[in-house]
């Protein structure tokens, strides 16, 4: 019994010396790097799971009804449409974090997606994306360690993450980027046709 509790006091203390923070293997590294770890809300609270996106295609968006680049819905809808089938699907996150462009309620900003651009792709929770209080979401797809090529501060409204179908961000485009261009679209194509 002794030995026991001099082992644990050990290991508590060496835990409190190196941060206590587990060594990461190579695999749970490899987990921590595709977007399958996260859950959040649906726009109406409903559990969405992003386990359940594998094997899919994925473009995440920060989005707003009040934005010079709201028109985007109607080019994210159109790509939406075209590709669904084929194992794409889009992601579009509410933020209130640029210039107070999405100020509305969770019914607001459904009823404006629905009403205005027949949106049928899945609309989450409004969240912040920039800054100390953005969602682990998008600390995780901003992170510059994790992702070199495609982390950064989000810039604006509409910046579109792709991410293929195991999970890893392979793309970035800005808010300028329109949804249907040849660049987002061949991207689409290209990660669609890399299984």
């Amino acid at each position: 019994m002794r030995f026991l509790t001099i082992l644990m006091i050990t290991l508590f203390t060496q835990s409190q010396i190196y941060g206590g923070e587990p060594k990461m293997t190579e695999k749970s590294l490899a987990q921590s790097n595709k977007i399958y770890q996260f859950e959040m809300k649906t726009i109406d609270g409903e559990s969405f799971d992003f386990e359940n996106l594998k094997n899919k295609v994925v473009l995440i968006v920060n989005v707003a009804s009040k934005c010079g680049f709201t028109g985007q819905y109607k080019g994210l809808q159109k790509i939406y449409q075209k590709f669904k089938d084929k194992g794409f699907i889009i992601i579009g996150i509410p933020s209130n974090s640029f210039g107070n462009q999405e100020p509305g309620t969770a019914e607001e900003i459904k009823s404006f997606c629905e009403l205005n651009y027949n949106v049928s792709f899945p609309i989450l929770e409004k969240s912040s994306v920039n800054g100390e209080n953005a969602i682990p979401l998008y600390q995780f797809l901003t992170d510059k360690k994790l992702h070199p090529k495609t982390g950064g501060k989000i810039s604006w409204n509409f910046n579109k993450f792709l991410v293929d179908n195991n999970g890893y961000v392979i793309e970035r485009f800005s808010s300028f980027t329109k949804p249907e261009s040849v660049k987002i679209v061949n991207a689409i194509q290209m990660a669609l046709e890399n299984e």
